[in-house]
């Protein structure tokens, strides 16, 4: 079995890199390019940087800061945060991004991708779905805008939709779990797998390695992304860049029955 690739995600607000609870009170943690430097010397899988506030202020790309962010970049970099367009799209994989990263814009207009993987490749078209549950128990559906409007889509369901627009992958975003450090959300994560067939993301809730081992034992070969757990150390999370070990990341892979 193939070991899961474990990506940290970082995010932008203001230009500084933030970490949020929930998807608010942002709490400012360093330098994105001093993060990226780091990460770097860990060979982490890869990297995916959002931008928080491009969509929510109706702004345009960062374009600097994601130039600077690619030449820096050493391992696969995706980008998200403010991407409406094929040309902004086409734009910023000229700097070397891998990926680009859409959520809001993919949701209120699918058609945009298909139009990104027509011209940029499915491969490098990934949809990121913000997940929570109006009431608990309930369905789980996509919110958009920062997480602060229900579209009332259920996530499962728009997951598989877009993978057939053209998707080349698809990354669940929990809401609720975001920044607790008390694991995945598996149902969630089992109820999309179940939907899609391509490459598939987990991200919001992940504070040890065992979580991201629960994640492949349910899921088995599947993308764990993480914030909290690769910025904060120990309980008082004070800030310091992690990565696990060659080591480690194999032992993320079950023993063969």
């Amino acid at each position: 079995m193939l070991r899961p690739r474990v990506i940290p995600c970082l995010l932008v607000k203001d230009g500084g890199l933030v970490k949020t609870v929930g998807f608010a009170s942002p709490k400012y943690v360093g330098d994105p390019i001093n993060a990226v430097r780091i990460f770097n010397e860990k060979e982490v899988d890869e990297l995916i940087v959002l931008d928080i506030d491009a969509t929510t202020k109706g702004r345009e790309p960062d374009y600097m800061m994601i130039e600077h962010l690619a030449s820096e970049c050493r391992m696969p970099l995706c980008y998200g945060g403010g991407v409406k367009s094929v040309q902004q799209a086409q734009r910023i994989i000229a700097f070397g991004v891998e990926k680009i990263a859409i959520s809001s814009a993919a949701v209120l207009n699918p058609q945009l991708v298909s139009d990104l993987a027509e011209c940029v490749g499915a491969q490098s078209v990934v949809v990121v779905l913000d997940v929570k549950r109006a009431a608990v128990p309930g369905p789980y559906e996509v919110w958009v805008g920062n997480g602060r409007e229900n579209t009332h889509l259920r996530a499962a369901e728009l997951a598989a939709d877009l993978e057939g627009r053209g998707a080349g992958e698809v990354v669940v975003n929990s809401i609720e779990n975001d920044g607790l450090m008390s694991g995945y959300d598996l149902h969630l994560a089992e109820e999309v797998r179940s939907a899609t067939r391509g490459p598939l993301t987990v991200m919001g809730g992940a504070g040890s390695l065992e979580h991201i081992r629960q994640l492949v034992g349910a899921l088995g070969v599947v993308g764990a992304a993480a914030g909290s757990l690769f910025v904060f150390k120990g309980v008082h999370k004070a800030v310091l860049i992690s990565y696990p070990s060659r080591f480690d990341l194999d032992a993320l892979v079950p023993a063969p029955a």
